[in-house]
């Protein structure tokens, strides 16, 4: 398997830090290649602007007035093959990989500004997303770019873990994570897989708590090919309208986030993955 590890955070030695070198350890152990991208280290430029790409103010990428048409002018550079090489280097790691990890502390309930500014310099327009099929259609939630590579979250929160339960203070981490799992992962194709959270993180860890944490990771990395993916509906699949909205008779009753999610699944997943043992 070809894994693809990103990794957003500033402190190499951190929690985050050592816990990506054990998975990174571990999947070599398992005969996985690895390939990474730490944002921090590499200095990303999480910002989106017009040096990112080859921009011409006659073409069809502006509004006809000089203006950059963000998603327009980043589809041409794509296809041109002028995208700014660093963007150019992370699509390379991401054709080749099959798996991707994403690491991440969660801040502010979503990931750090560096890593959404990968996401909107990255996962352009005709690469990743706005794809379309033979017959003109849009490819997207369980299709699209990336479609036959997995994912997986890998991210830790200072809060305990009761008050990311479904009745926690916080929200389920299902929905905290949804923009990612279904708006990043699923939108571009890529099945999500449960997410392995590190609770408490802003305590002082113990030895034993680490240890307890990174043979959890370990175990949860050699579930990367075979573990079940999160089961959310196809936007081809027939649960949904012209409008994009689900039919009538799928899921009644049924509203917001948990309505994508087949029924026979449910939507907290929590309890269908192995908890870290205390």
């Amino acid at each position: 398997m070809k894994v693809l590890w990103i990794f957003a955070h500033p402190e190499a030695g951190s929690l985050n830090g050592s816990l990506r070198d054990e998975g990174v350890r571990a999947l070599r152990e398992q005969g996985h290649e690895v390939r990474e991208s730490d944002l921090y280290a590499m200095g990303w430029k999480a910002t989106v602007d017009r040096t990112d790409v080859a921009f011409d103010s006659g073409g069809d990428e502006d509004g006809g007035d000089g203006r950059m048409v963000v998603g327009d002018a980043q589809e041409a550079a794509y296809r041109a093959g002028t995208l700014s090489p660093d963007i150019r280097a992370e699509q390379e790691k991401l054709d080749w990989a099959d798996t991707v990890v994403l690491h991440f502390p969660l801040w502010w309930f979503g990931p750090p500004a560096i890593l959404k500014g990968w996401f909107d310099r990255v996962l352009v327009q005709g690469y990743a997303q706005v794809v379309t099929d033979a017959e003109g259609r849009t490819r997207r939630y369980g299709d699209g770019g990336l479609a036959g590579k997995r994912a997986l979250v890998v991210t830790s929160v200072g809060a305990r873990e009761s008050s990311f339960g479904p009745r926690g203070v916080h929200g389920d981490l299902n929905g905290v994570l949804f923009p990612v799992h279904h708006g990043v992962f699923w939108y571009t194709g890529m099945e999500a897989l449960p997410p392995f959270a590190v609770y408490g993180a802003n305590r002082r860890f113990t030895e034993r708590d680490f240890k307890e944490y990174a043979d959890a990771l370990r175990a949860r990395l050699e579930g990367l090919e075979s573990d079940t993916p999160l089961p959310f509906r196809r936007e081809a699949g027939g649960d949904y309208d012209a409008d994009l909205v689900l039919r009538a008779d799928v899921a009644p009753g049924r509203t917001g986030i948990d309505a994508h999610y087949d029924e026979n699944y449910g939507a907290h997943y929590d309890e269908n993955v192995p908890s870290v043992p205390r």
